[in-house]
C-alpha cells in the first residue's frame, strides 16, 4: 500500500470515528424534543441551533422562542438557555456516555408547530480547520498533517475504548455464565426434590391402602 493510500485510509477512518449530525425537526408548543449523542470522554463537541423563520424578512414572534439544555447521562448540565431563537454550545466531555440535548417550546393556545435547525459535531468533525489554519498561519500540507494527526489520535483512542468495552463484555459474559450454571444446578435440585417427595407420597399412599 502506497503512502498516499495509507493517508487516505486514515482520513476516512477518522471521518467514520467522528460524528456530525445536522438535522431539522418540528417542535410543538408545550412539548419537548430530545436528541442523544454518544460521546467518548475528553472528546470535543460543538453544537448550534436556530429556530426557522416561517416568514422571511419579518422578525420571529415570541411564540417561537425555545429553552435548550444539554446534559450528560449523569445529570450534569453543560449548556442552558431560556427563551432564545438561536444559540450554540461547545465543551469537552468529562465523562463517556450519552449526552442529551433537549428543546422545549412554551405552551401556547392555540398550539403551534415550528421547525428548528440543529447541527451537532463531535470528535475530529468538531474542529474548525479553517480557523486553525488562520490562527496558526499554516500551509495546506501542514493543515493536512494536523488533520491526519488528530485522526490517528482519534483512532488510537477509539481502539482503547473498544478494548475496554470488550473486556467489560467478557466480564459480563463470565458473570452471566456463572449465574446460569448455578441456576441450572438449583433447578436440577428442585426437580429431584419434587420427584423424591412424589415417590415418598405415593409409597405412603399405597402402604395405607395395603396395596404394597
Amino acid at each position: 500500500m502506497t503512502q498516499s493510500s495509507l493517508l487516505s485510509l486514515l482520513l476516512i477512518l477518522g471521518i467514520l470515528l467522528s460524528t456530525s449530525e445536522a438535522l431539522q425537526f418540528e417542535l410543538q408548543s408545550g412539548h419537548t424534543k430530545c436528541i442523544a449523542e454518544d460521546i467518548k470522554s475528553n472528546s470535543m463537541t460543538v453544537g448550534k441551533y436556530s429556530v426557522v423563520n416561517p416568514s422571511e424578512g419579518h422578525p420571529l414572534p415570541d411564540t417561537h422562542k425555545i429553552t435548550v439544555r444539554v446534559t450528560s447521562q449523569y445529570g450534569n448540565s453543560y449548556h442552558h438557555a431560556e427563551h432564545v431563537t438561536t444559540g450554540q454550545f461547545a465543551f469537552v466531555a468529562a465523562e463517556a456516555g450519552d449526552y442529551m440535548a433537549c428543546f422545549f417550546a412554551p405552551d401556547h393556545n392555540p398550539q403551534i408547530t415550528f421547525s428548528v435547525d440543529f447541527d451537532w459535531k463531535t470528535g475530529v468533525a468538531a474542529k474548525d480547520w479553517s480557523n486553525v489554519a488562520k490562527k496558526g498561519s499554516v500551509d495546506v500540507m501542514e493543515l493536512e498533517l494536523k488533520k491526519l494527526y488528530d485522526t490517528v489520535t482519534s483512532i488510537h483512542e477509539e481502539m482503547f475504548y473498544l478494548r475496554e468495552r470488550e473486556e467489560e463484555m467478557q466480564e459480563l459474559n463470565k458473570t452471566t455464565n456463572s449465574r446460569m450454571a448455578w441456576l441450572g444446578f438449583l433447578s436440577l435440585f428442585v426437580c429431584l426434590s419434587v420427584a423424591g417427595l412424589q415417590l415418598w407420597h405415593l409409597k405412603t399412599f399405597f402402604e395405607k391402602k395395603k396395596l404394597i
